[in-house]
């Protein structure tokens, strides 16, 4: 009865540290520097503008237009970080209502990409990416979330303010 009740607090016990380790993991991963466009960045800076670095993986992005509610714009990625690839999925245009809207590939001059395995400083693109959001009213804000594991980055470009 007694190795059981001491089975049971050593297990506990473990699970704790468990939880605990896993927390600060958490904390110290989220607490890398992420880029916000040039406000209030703690991350790398980069340049040209506008730029955002997460943790050494860079995405540029030019030519941004607005044509029949189609949000178009120019991406050029370079990764020097120990991420592996960068992805459509990672993209997202956020409206004035704050809802997320994936890139989409079939309005006509909208490159037609997949997750592209890439690293060591080699660059990506310039890719056209295209939004279709519900709203064009300002603000449009591109929300990149390269992966970088559980525990990482999101980082926000204002494009139209």
């Amino acid at each position: 009865m007694r190795q059981r009740k001491a089975v049971r607090l050593v297990l506990f016990g473990v699970g704790a540290l468990l939880v605990a380790v896993i927390g600060v993991a958490a904390v110290v991963s989220m607490s890398q520097g992420v880029a916000t466009g040039g406000s209030g960045s703690t991350s790398l800076p980069c340049s040209p503008k506008p730029c955002l670095d997460v943790q050494n993986f860079t995405m540029w992005v030019s030519n941004v237009s607005e044509a029949g509610g189609i949000v178009r714009m120019q991406i050029t990625f370079r990764n020097a970080s120990n991420a592996t690839h960068a992805d459509p999925a990672d993209l997202q245009l956020v409206d004035a209502k704050n809802e997320a809207t994936p890139a989409v590939e079939d309005p006509p001059g909208c490159t037609h990409w997949s997750r592209t395995e890439f690293a060591n400083g080699a660059k990506l693109g310039p890719l056209t990416i295209c939004f279709r959001p519900a709203s064009t009213a300002a603000p449009l804000t591109l929300r990149w979330s390269p992966d970088f594991g559980f525990f990482c980055c999101q980082a926000d470009l204002k494009i139209k303010s």
